[in-house]
């Protein structure tokens, strides 16, 4: 593909300097941005460019030449083969144990996946997975949970100049099982399964996935602090109040199957928001006021106590709340018609309902609500793999130890759901 480069950024730049940049030079050519354009579109095909196929995987062996653990480590350091941190290091005997924990067979393709839908994407096997997880220090034990998240194809790493982060929830018997903690610390450093499994994601992603290679296949200005273990932790299903369904049954799954979800978005706020108001209404009040990129979906991590004061205030059911919140969320007028060029047009012209909402003023609130799956979404990238269950697109799920009426909110949206119990 002959490529042209723009300066950048272009992300929140005005009109006219994006206009001078087209007018302008290619940073990396020197020459001009519209001739270029011109000339890559009408040059005739050469040989290298009717090349076709995916781009090939660095080589690699299978198996490194026996040396010092210090010297390997050095190898894996060296070669950005970590996530910066220590890890342990995959011996033939290690990986074996690992590999015990699933009845697949060690060349048996699990997926692949790309840095971003440009990139090709990379094929991975079992062992490969495996590799991979005595590297996060993760014990055999959580192996089918993360050949579960692996066969999902969702980097954890994506590449993008706007910096993602993911999450994954755990669902069903294999959080108990495997001993993860969806009780106190749930969101912390403070399990190893949650730690390694979720660590695990990012190393599969770096080197299965082709992602997390700087300036390259990863691009995030700033980088994610969430990536670091991706936010894994398991629904507490034993908190959850009567009538609210854990996640992975909102999915389509029964409640003994075991279900990794993902969610995908760019940041997760900690909030403990005192107030008169019955909670419900606090949440209902930030979100209507929440702002990201992602616009257009929330996902709400509750405690179970706030679950449990929110089903007392009336709502049954997860969806029952996300409904009333997603139809009693306005959105500001700033925003309302930042992305809403024909409606500001028609407004201008006296259109209803538009010129009415136009004269009630920037720092209003337009009744009208971001969170339906109706609402245009600002990117494609974005949209979920999964069929619209819902009529909106806010997501709610229960963690914590009961111990505050803390509440934390989001951008993040689902993007799949997929079995732990095939990979046993």
């Amino acid at each position: 593909m002959r490529m042209v480069y723009s300066p950048h950024p272009v992300t929140d730049r005005p009109a006219a300097l994006c206009r001078k940049y087209l007018e302008g030079k290619d940073p990396i050519t020197g020459r001009p941005f519209l001739e270029e354009i011109v000339e890559n579109l009408t040059r005739p095909l050469a040989e290298e460019d009717r090349k076709g196929g995916f781009l090939k995987r660095e080589p690699r062996p299978r198996l490194l030449a026996p040396d010092t653990a210090r010297n390997l480590e050095k190898l894996f350091y060296d070669s950005d083969f970590t996530d910066g941190m220590p890890v342990v290091l995959p011996t033939e005997a290690r990986v074996a144990e690992m590999l015990k924990a699933t009845s697949r067979k060690p060349d048996e393709l699990v997926g692949s996946m790309r840095p971003s839908p440009p990139h090709e994407a990379w094929e991975y096997t079992v062992e490969m997975v495996a590799v991979n997880a005595v590297m996060a220090g993760a014990k055999p034990e959580y192996f089918p949970t993360i050949l579960a998240l692996a066969s999902t194809g969702v980097t954890s790493l994506f590449s993008s100049t706007s910096s993602f982060a993911r999450m994954m929830v755990v669902n069903g018997p294999v959080a108990n099982e495997i001993g993860m903690n969806s009780g106190i610390g749930a969101l912390g450093p403070l399990n190893r399964a949650n730690a390694t499994i979720g660590r695990s994601w990012t190393l599969i992603s770096k080197n299965l996935g082709g992602s997390g290679k700087v300036g390259e296949t990863y691009l995030g200005t700033q980088g994610n602090p969430l990536s670091y273990n991706n936010l894994c932790f398991p629904e507490a299903e034993d908190g959850l109040p009567a009538g609210w369904n854990p996640l992975h049954v909102q999915k389509g799954f029964k409640k003994s199957e075991s279900v990794v979800s993902v969610f995908s978005g760019w940041s997760m706020s900690d909030i403990a928001w005192y107030s008169e108001m019955p909670i419900h209404q606090v949440i209902r009040g930030w979100l209507e006021h929440f702002f990201s990129f992602n616009t257009n979906a929330a996902t709400l991590i509750l405690d179970p106590i706030v679950a449990d004061d929110v089903a007392q205030a009336g709502f049954g059911s997860k969806e029952a709340y996300a409904d009333y919140l997603a139809k009693n969320t306005g959105t500001p007028a700033w925003l309302y018609w930042q992305n809403r060029e024909n409606e500001l047009k028609q407004a201008r012209a006296g259109v209803e309902p538009y010129a009415t909402y136009l004269k009630m003023g920037p720092g209003t609130v337009i009744p009208v609500s971001r969170y339906s799956r109706e609402s245009p979404t600002p990117s494609a990238f974005m949209a979920s793999k999964e069929t619209a269950e819902s009529a909106t697109t806010i997501e709610i799920v229960v963690t914590g130890g009961g111990t505050n009426t803390f509440w934390s909110g989001g951008d993040f949206s689902h993007v799949t759901s997929t079995s732990v119990d095939q990979w046993r």
